[in-house]
């Protein structure tokens, strides 16, 4: 079976499994409180218990959320993640085609925590060419961070990986999670209307009323 057929097999697996819960996301602007820490929660700047908790549930296909992480994203982490404010929590929720998002979230794991958000952003900068060409794209990116083509294929061929990440996207949809990028500050939603994903002005605002409390 060639590398290509391969994937392809991945992807079907992958796609069947996917299929239930991207059926209940939809690029809406409205959902409830989110709950606190999750099993496969990934994380940076300030440690678990932190004053003020940012979570954003997101997508390596979701054209919001590459818009959001080229917008805004560097604005957000100098302000408040690399100065360890607050705890910026990144759950993962598949979008359309939910195969390629999954398989992309099971390399940026395969990669490690040190590399993971590395990963993340680098698929969603190339957003186009990774839905286009997933396998060429998983390759060169997994291929930056220390992984060979065996390694990125058993990544996105691993059924404990698949079934992972289906309970994950399960949680997030459990929880009233409807859009991404969805962004929760200390449990309660951040919206900008007509926005692909929070403003940093309104994000500042929810986080600083956050900080200043007692």
């Amino acid at each position: 079976m060639s590398a290509t057929t391969r994937y392809a097999a991945m992807s079907r697996r992958a796609a069947m499994t996917a299929a239930a819960l991207t059926a209940m996301v939809a690029m809406s602007g409205c959902g409830p409180k989110t709950t606190g820490a999750a099993a496969g929660d990934m994380a940076m700047g300030a440690p678990d218990g932190a004053k003020v908790t940012v979570v954003e549930y997101a997508s390596v296909t979701c054209p919001h959320c590459a818009a959001w992480q080229e917008s805004t994203w560097e604005a957000f982490k100098t302000a408040y993640v690399d100065t360890n404010k607050v705890r910026y929590v990144f759950r993962e929720l598949p979008t359309p085609p939910a195969e390629v998002a999954v398989a992309g979230f099971a390399v940026a794991r395969c990669a490690g925590e040190d590399k993971y958000f590395q990963v993340i952003h680098e698929l969603m900068a190339d957003q186009r060419a990774f839905v286009t060409d997933p396998r060429t794209t998983l390759m060169r990116v997994g291929n930056g961070v220390g992984l060979s083509e065996q390694e990125v294929q058993a990544c996105i061929t691993d059924e404990a990986s698949l079934k992972a990440a289906d309970e994950r996207a399960q949680a997030a949809t459990k929880a009233g999670v409807t859009t991404t990028p969805a962004f929760f500050v200390n449990g309660t939603q951040v919206i900008t209307p007509g926005g692909e994903g929070p403003s940093m002005e309104d994000l500042s605002k929810a986080i600083d009323a956050e900080l200043a409390k007692g």
